[in-house]
């Protein structure tokens, strides 16, 4: 039987979703299976999933569609109506379900970066994966993050998001001073910027604490700016790499009811990345 599934976003053909979605495909032995790039604007997307045949299982929502994508929904899972955001439509004979495996890539490239509990947390930025951020660094024990942006009053829906999570944010408008925004990375547990690839090369230069794990959203050019920053005063990296991984495993499980086989995705991963170098 014949499956489909795509990312779709804008702009998308950079992704990396095709390696883990068609290698995890390939172990789990799902024949007849398929998945595609589709560029897609706000304005194009409930034309686009309208117009969807029963052969769909899903798709995988990357920016700017991550906001809109809970209004083509049928139906919503929890965390993401909490969030206020989702990467992931599930396709079914019940309908569209918006459901977030942003958080959990997130807490999976932490975790595996060596974090298990967060006590103090900067996040860089006010769009939909800052907003997956309060979530999983709840999760991990940080319900008071400081979130660096450049105009405040643009970071109403993160501020609603965080109600909604029982998140206290202290939100700073200082991205325009970096000077500033560095001095507030200072003593972080962790840091995660959620800033578009150049947007935090600035703060590169922050005077980095051994102790702090940085994790930025970015992977491609890689490392960033900010991550070769903090690598070379002893921090520890995490790249949206690892973040992609490990949501693309509960996308594959959520899509295919089949168990994400993290190793075979995670090689596939490397293999391309490697060609990319």
């Amino acid at each position: 039987m014949t499956r489909r599934a795509a990312v779709l976003g804008s702009p998308v053909r950079h992704s990396l979703s095709p390696v883990l979605h068609r290698a995890a495909y390939a172990a789990l032995g799902l024949e007849g299976w398929s998945y595609e790039v589709v560029e897609t604007g706000e304005a194009d997307l409930a034309g686009f999933v309208a117009g969807l045949d029963a052969s769909w299982a899903g798709l995988s929502l990357t920016m700017p569609l991550k906001r809109v994508a809970l209004d083509v929904a049928d139906t919503v899972s929890p965390l993401a109506e909490a969030v206020g955001a989702a990467n992931t439509l599930v396709l079914g004979p019940d309908g569209r379900h918006a459901d977030n495996t942003d958080v959990v890539g997130i807490v999976g490239a932490l975790r595996a970066a060596g974090v298990e509990k967060v006590e103090q947390a900067v996040v860089l930025g006010a769009g939909g994966t800052a907003q997956a951020a309060l979530a999983a660094l709840r999760e991990l024990g940080a319900a008071e993050p400081t979130v660096l942006v450049r105009e405040p009053r643009r970071a109403g829906e993160l501020l609603d998001a965080a109600e909604r999570l029982d998140v206290r944010p202290d939100v700073r408008g200082v991205l325009t001073d970096a000077e500033l925004a560095a001095r507030l990375l200072d003593g972080a547990d962790v840091v995660l910027s959620t800033l578009p690839a150049g947007a935090a090369d600035e703060l590169a230069g922050a005077r980095w604490r051994d102790r702090t794990v940085v994790l930025d959203v970015v992977y491609a050019p890689w490392p960033t700016a900010l991550a070769a920053g903090a690598a070379v005063a002893g921090c520890r990296v995490a790249s949206g790499l690892d973040m992609l991984l490990h949501q693309a495993v509960a996308q594959v499980e959520l899509m295919t009811g089949h168990e994400g086989p993290v190793g075979a995705m995670r090689a596939a991963l490397d293999a391309a990345v490697r060609d990319w170098t």
